[in-house]
C-alpha cells in the first residue's frame, strides 16, 4: 500500500514538474513558413544574445544551431524560427 502511494505521488509530481522543464511547455512549434526568419536573421539574433554560430539548419520546426557562447563554451541549441530566441529544454 505504501509503495503504491509513493508511486502515485511521484507520478503526480512528475506531471506537475514536467512543463516547467521546458520553455515551450513540451509542445512542438507550428510556426507557418511565411513567419519564419531567414537563417541569417536568426544568426544575427543569436549573435545579439552572445552566441557565435558555426552551423545552423531548419529541422523539426525550429532552427538547430552549433555555436560558442560568450565564455567560449561550445553548445548545440535550438532557436525559435519566428523570434530567434534560444529554446532552453527543447527536445527534438
Amino acid at each position: 500500500m505504501y509503495s503504491a502511494l509513493k508511486l502515485s505521488a511521484a507520478v503526480v509530481l512528475l506531471g506537475i514538474a514536467t512543463p516547467v522543464l521546458a520553455d515551450h511547455h513540451g509542445a512542438r512549434l507550428n510556426i507557418p513558413a511565411e513567419r519564419w526568419l531567414s537563417a541569417s536573421e536568426v544568426i544575427q539574433k543569436l549573435k545579439a544574445q552572445g552566441y557565435a554560430v558555426t552551423k545552423i539548419e531548419a529541422d523539426d520546426g525550429v532552427y538547430e544551431f552549433d555555436a560558442t557562447d560568450a565564455n567560449g563554451v561550445r553548445i548545440e541549441g535550438h532557436a525559435h524560427p519566428e523570434t530567434g530566441q534560444v529554446l532552453t529544454g527543447y527536445d527534438d
